[in-house]
């Protein structure tokens, strides 16, 4: 679910957010099924299909609510968290250090309506096919063991 957390102000929209002045990082809240899939899966997702080395931006996106983060609901995500960000910096995977950032999830704000499932319903915009269909791509050869199939007016795959 797409969303806002991190932040100060009550009630955040897109077009506080987008300011860069509210504290809030554009989110994904993601809630899982451990007998379905294991919270390192998910952290190895996140961690190869954004670029957790540049502050405060993803891409084209510039700004403190495009920083890289991971909002944990527990102290063993914590740890976990911490555990694969200390493994891919020894392994240098990535040539400049990581700068995600870990915090406690405080509130999870929902985004507006016209934000949830944009890609499914904007696959034609420029932004979806420059930035979202090669990670998509990406998402779909190096995990397509965690995939669930789904209607193809749907974000092509399910975690």
């Amino acid at each position: 679910m797409p969303g806002y957390t991190g932040g100060t102000v009550e009630n955040p929209t897109y077009e506080k957010v987008s300011t860069g002045k509210t504290g809030y990082a554009e989110a994904i809240k993601i809630e899982f099924n451990p007998d379905e899939i294991k919270y390192p899966d998910l952290l190895n997702v996140f961690f190869a299909t954004h670029n957790p080395t540049t502050l405060n931006q993803q891409g084209n996106d510039v700004g403190p609510q495009y920083r890289s983060a991971i909002f944990y609901t527990t102290d063993a995500e914590r740890q976990e968290a911490e555990r694969e960000v200390r493994e891919l910096e020894h392994a240098k995977v990535f040539s400049d250090p990581i700068v995600t950032e870990l915090h406690p999830l405080d509130k999870f704000y929902e985004a507006e309506d016209y934000h949830k499932n944009y890609f499914a319903r904007n696959p034609d915009a420029p932004y979806c096919q420059v930035v979202i269909d090669p990670k998509i791509a990406k998402l779909r050869q190096k995990f397509s063991h965690l995939l669930k199939t789904s209607p193809p007016h749907q974000v092509r795959g399910r975690l």
